[in-house]
């Protein structure tokens, strides 16, 4: 019997609290459980009762705790509808309907346990007694699976007396040794988990072999392991997890696993460690348990973790765990190993149809053929193998980035260790610009944000807190008493209580993921892998007919067989990914060179299509090196110059002057400027605008460290995106003194009276507009401006509006050197550069005219109070043509750089400072400072200048265009040697001219002309009007229609040459070796010699100084050249070749005909480039 839940509520008794609690009174009068309450209502006969009649009458019973041992999920208690009781012979049912479907995720040490429970969930009771739940009603998904799990409501004898449990049988899930084939979970409460019911099977015998070892290496082969994909997972998954373990990477084809550790551990502790894991001893999880750490509070977080959120944990303690858990470190990404490089040159479409011909060759009885066949086949792969190599060692550099270091408190002290050292229950200090170093649970948080883009892709900071416990439910980018590995921190501070390392972080997982991909391919490298396979099937199909068509010319079978295989693999561009490869690596080296260090490959492409450079002013532009100039304190000027201060009214020195000496003392206090006096001398620590107002103070006389003892700091509230200025509070005999500093026009809003001659006075509207005019004044200096103002009490509020104006502080950041001519570059380049400020605007303005952002001064700008107000689409038109932003904070920055995206630009941030991280990361390529920027910065970054000199960023973008078009010159040069090669078989078949070239002769081209200059061109310097071009749209292909054209001429002419010395050949010689050995000749040189034409799409190579000097080129023309001439010399190649020597004449002819073509394109060349030159010069006049 089914309960129908669609009977009317009439056709059931409606029982209420009065019906109901004498059954409750019964069930539970000597101590029942939630099965007893169900035994007790299947007696009493069909009935309805309402979810809220069943908690008020539990209540009422003080039991209500019953029901919550069995369903202790709140959401899930509050949701009950109506209980169905029905019965049918000698059993009954009891249906318990649920406003909703509920999923109750459960992290346990056997790995994660979610109970599915349906909108109704049936409990069938028999005449014994026993209670089993309705199939389908409860599901459970257990380590991914949710097939063959029974669930079952049983009451079982443990070691705390008889218990109901919701038992779990999991089948044959798991590989057969692991010990554990029942979960159970108690029902009161449903979280925790008590030993299986039925004992665990004795661990499986584990054979393990050495293969062989080095220190740090290791390969074993393990029984069980071939073919046996869950034996795989298991292994990769579980070993990587123990202490000192780098990587594991199992192979099923094999039987073994390389473990790659540190060099400390022996090889007998490595095998003793798996076995341990194959025999079920150390199954994951239990070094780190899993669990949903948003639910609980910091109490209980603190306790299972056994550690106290004041003191931290013992060192002691801490360093047994690092034992247990192992180190704080991430899986590393698997690279592809040099014997899978090996195979894979052996496993591509050419070689296959090389393997073909070689097949042919020896059937046919061409042995000697076949050899040179399968020679062919392992030059070409050791190339590749090398080639590839050296690329993949050089892109894997990219990964390598500096060890994270952690402010953790052990023991009641703070002090700083490498991250790699945390362990669970560690607590950690998080401050602004810090990168979060493990997954932790915050205890505290002041005004806390954290970027979480790197996880969650969500860009907006997240305001975090720590006084909330969250449902299971909550998605990780929800979980705001959270912090997560790989976040950083841009504001605020905090303490968390660390409660995931290493492989065990949510970032460890996403990277476990990953341990199976290899290097992704950039967009370029997409690209090219794209337009070789649209080539190869163009290039078979032409193949295909070239063979019909000779069989059509009664040539033999086999013979066009062999040829349109051979004719195949010269023609197919199997290379083109590669050549990408290898340029790109090539690339990293040269912008290595030059202080420029790439961290994300695709940035190398990515730089030579950059439209938009946003640079921050502060450090970027300027010097970063600030000096406290002029103030303006008590409606008096004062000047700053040689540690001395001048009012500027009498020209008399005034260092006495009660206002100036306020402001002074005010912004020493209100600073994060540590102070340390080494040897008599005052050693200052801290952000270079704090650090000149202290030097002013000490210049001033001032003893700040007397003054900061006088007044000890309870507590700050840094700047933050809302409020751009910082407060402190400090003790004194009386009322808390509040120091503030920051924006002018923000500070003067909260001011309602001023400090002038020593006297608080109203602040009228007249004195309003002098402080007004004097911040214009100053920040049209290029100064950065400060207001200051103080007041007594502990509270401050956005409404406030009683502070005591003190004065203004003028602070100088001059420009670096030559910025005036890099704007000059920038816009040469077509770069349009935007300043991205959070100082005021007047101040933007000034900095923007020293360095001349744009050639015509006349500069569009807009502040962030305007930039609130404008809605997105505008904003990504006005975006284009606005050259400054000021005023913006970190949000602003990151809208902007998107607002440009998507209008379609490609952006380009440059920063230094913490406040810069997230448009650094959303931008296009992020540029960092490496000497003077933050971590945040760096580690957000695409690419880093180490030596800070924003020069640099031309040469990056020259590099990166330079990049780009070296590889569109390398497949320039091999589409069109590859057509000629086509196009001259098909003609010569068609028209009945015979076969000029032999399959043996295309292998040798392929061998000579592809490899080297290919190569040459990939490490062409930038041409000399590289910069004077506009950049490239992305969106574009790589080659226009123009582009296809020009190629597919530049085959003709190959194609041509190659026809015209063969037909000369014929005509002197007939059809044979010698006319054949005329075109193999010239169609070798001719291409060799278009390799010097491909060096430039502008210039003519025969234009003195056009072209930047190549010493490969020359090198890889010149050696293939002379192995052409070799193998017309030398009888044995030439046996091999099938070619015949060559007399003078013949060379000749060879010569002037391969030369033609190059003389051609150039002259073309040189004739596009002077007209378009005119037209050029026309346009200007």
């Amino acid at each position: 019997m089914t309960t129908d839940l669609s009977i009317k509520s009439s056709a059931l008794p409606v029982w209420n609290v009065a019906d109901l609690q004498p059954v409750l009174e019964t069930a539970f009068g000597s101590g029942g459980t939630f099965r007893d309450l169900v035994v007790a209502l299947s007696s009493k006969g069909p009935c309805l009762i309402s979810g809220a009649v069943l908690r008020e009458a539990l209540d009422a019973c003080q039991i209500r705790q019953a029901l919550d041992e069995f369903l202790p999920y709140p959401q899930v208690v509050e949701s009950l509808d109506e209980v169905y009781v029905t019965r049918s012979g000698d059993r009954s049912e009891i249906a318990l309907h649920f406003a909703q479907p509920h999923a109750l995720p459960q992290s346990t040490p056997f790995g994660t346990v979610t109970i599915h429970i349906g909108q109704t969930l049936t409990l069938i009771v028999d005449k014994r007694g026993d209670v089993m739940l309705k199939p389908g009603d409860m599901r459970v998904r257990w380590l991914g699976v949710s097939e063959n799990l029974r669930v079952h409501l049983r009451r079982i004898e443990g070691p705390q007396g008889t218990q109901d449990v919701i038992q779990v049988s999991a089948g044959n899930i798991l590989s057969q040794t692991t010990p554990l084939s029942v979960l159970t979970l108690r029902a009161a409460p449903i979280r925790e988990v008590i030993a299986p019911v039925v004992p665990a099977p004795p661990p499986t015998a584990v054979v393990i072999k050495v293969v062989h070892c080095l220190p740090g290496r290791v390969r074993l082969r393990i029984a069980g392991l071939y073919r046996n994909p869950t034996q795989k997972e298991r292994i990769e998954q579980h070993i990587v997890r123990q202490p000192g373990i780098r990587a594991v990477s199992a192979n099923i084809l094999t039987g073994t696993v390389l473990i790659q550790c540190d060099p400390a551990i022996s090889v007998e502790e490595v095998q003793a460690r798996v076995v341990r894991i194959l025999a079920g001893v150390d199954e994951p999880g239990q070094a780190q348990v899993q669990r949903h750490w948003h639910t609980l509070s910091v109490a209980e977080v603190a306790q299972i973790l056994d550690t106290s959120p004041g003191q931290g944990l013992d060192p002691a303690v801490a360093r047994r765990r690092l034992n247990e858990a192992g180190a704080n470190v991430l899986p590393e990404i698997r690279r592809r190993s040099m014997f899978s490089m090996l195979i894979a040159q052996f496993s591509s479409l050419p070689v296959a149809l090389l393997g073909v011909s070689a097949i042919l060759s020896i059937a046919t009885g061409g042995v000697a053929d076949g050899v040179v066949i399968l020679s062919v086949v392992l030059i070409n792969a050791g190339i590749g193998f090398f080639t590839e190599n050296w690329a993949e060692k050089t892109i894997a550099g990219l990964s390598r980035g500096a060890k994270p270091v952690a402010h953790v408190v052990r023991a009641g002290a703070e002090y700083n260790l490498p991250g790699e050292e945390l362990v669970p229950g560690d607590v950690i200090v998080l401050q602004r610009g810090m990168p979060v170093p493990a997954d932790a649970r915050l205890i505290e948080t002041d005004d806390l944000t954290v970027d979480e883009s790197a996880l969650t892709g969500e860009s907006v900071p997240v305001a975090k807190r720590a006084d909330v416990v969250l449902a299971p439910d909550t998605p990780l980018g929800s979980r705001i008493n959270m912090v997560y590995r790989g976040a950083i921190v841009t504001g605020g501070s905090a303490r968390a209580i660390v409660v995931a390392t290493g492989a065990a972080t949510e970032v460890g997982h996403i990277q476990r993921m990953l341990a199976e991909t290899e290097q992704p391919e950039t967009p370029l490298q997409r690209q090219l892998r794209m337009l070789g396979s649209q080539l190869a099937l163009l290039s078979l199909a032409i193949c295909g007919g070239v063979f019909v068509i000779g069989l059509l010319r009664g040539h033999s079978f086999l013979v066009m067989l062999k040829t349109a295989v051979s004719l195949a693999v010269a023609a197919i561009p199997e290379g083109l990914p590669t050549v990408a490869t290898t340029t790109l690596a090539l690339g990293l080296r040269r912008l290595e060179r030059q202080n420029i260090l790439v961290r994300r490959l695709v940035a190398v492409e990515t730089l030579g299509a950059v439209q938009d450079v946003c640079l921050d002013k502060t450090g970027t532009i300027t010097l970063n090196q600030m000096t406290l100039v002029t103030v303006f304190a008590g409606m008096t000027r004062f000047s700053h110059e040689a540690a001395t201060f001048q009012a500027e009214d009498d020209g008399t020195t005034n260092v006495s002057a009660g206002e100036l000496i306020y402001l002074l003392q005010l912004t020493a206090l209100c600073s994060d400027v540590r102070v340390e006096m080494n040897n008599g001398v005052p050693q200052l620590r801290g952000t270079p605008t704090e650090i000149a107002l202290v030097r002013a103070a000490l210049d001033a006389g001032i003893d700040v460290i007397a003054l900061r003892q006088q007044y000890p700091l309870l507590r700050v509230q840094l700047r933050s995106t809302q409020r751009n200025y910082m407060v402190t509070w400090h003790a004194t005999s009386g009322d808390e003194l509040m120091a503030i500093k920051g924006a002018p026009d923000q500070v003067l809003a909260m001011c309602s009276y001023h400090l002038c001659q020593g006297i608080v006075q109203p602040l009228s509207d007249r004195d309003r507009t002098r402080i007004v005019t004097e911040n214009e004044r100053m920040a049209g200096q290029a100064l950065r401006v400060l207001g200051v103002a103080y007041t007594y009490g502990n509270d401050l509020s956005d409404e406030r509006r009683d502070l005591i104006w003190v004065g203004l502080a003028g602070i100088a950041d001059p420009p670096r050197p030559g910025m005036r001519e890099l704007m000059a570059r920038f816009r040469a380049a077509g770069l349009h550069p935007i300043m991205v400020t959070g100082d005021q605007s007047a101040t933007a303005y000034a900095i923007a005219r020293q360095i001349g952002l744009r050639r015509d001064g006349h500069l569009e700008g807009i502040d962030a109070a305007q930039l609130e107000h404008v809605p997105p689409d505008v904003l990504r038109s006005l975006a284009q043509r606005i050259d400054i932003f000021s005023r913006v904070s970190p949000a602003h920055k990151l809208r902007i750089v998107q607002a440009l995206q998507r209008a379609g630009r490609v952006v380009a941030m440059t920063g230094d400072g913490i406040n810069d991280g997230p448009a650094l990361r959303a931008a296009d390529i992020g540029i960092a400072m490496g000497q003077d920027g933050s971590q945040l910065a760096q580690e957000v970054a695409d690419i880093v200048i180490r030596d800070d000199n924003l020069q640099t960023i031309i040469i990056a973008v020259e590099q990166g265009r330079a990049i780009y078009d070296d590889i569109k010159k390398a497949v320039h040069f091999i589409l069109a040697s590859n057509t000629s090669e086509i196009a001259v078989t098909l003609l010569a078949i068609a028209i009945g001219a015979g076969e000029p070239l032999n399959p043996i002769q295309l292998l040798w081209i392929n061998l000579v002309t592809d490899i080297f200059p290919e190569l040459a061109l990939s490490v062409e310097l930038p041409e000399a009007d590289v910069m004077s071009r506009p950049p490239r749209d992305p969106r574009a292909p790589m080659f226009s229609r123009a582009d296809l054209q020009r190629i597919g001429v530049e085959g003709a002419l190959l194609t041509a040459a190659t026809l015209t010395a063969y037909g000369i050949g014929l005509t002197r010689y007939g059809v044979g070796p010698r006319a054949s050995t005329l075109a193999f000749a010239t169609i070798t040189i001719a291409q060799l010699l278009h390799a010097l034409s491909c060096r430039s799409e502008r210039h003519s190579i025969f234009v003195p100084g056009a072209c930047p000097p190549n010493r490969y080129l020359p090198l890889a023309v010149g050696g293939s050249i002379g192995l052409q001439v070799m193998a017309t010399i030398l009888p044995g190649l030439r046996g091999i070749l099938g070619v015949t020597p060559l007399g003078l004449l013949d060379w000749a002819i060879v010569a002037g005909i391969s030369a033609t073509p190059l003389l051609i394109n150039e002259l073309a060349k040189e004739i596009m480039y002077t007209q378009n030159r005119r037209e050029i010069q026309q346009e200007e006049r």
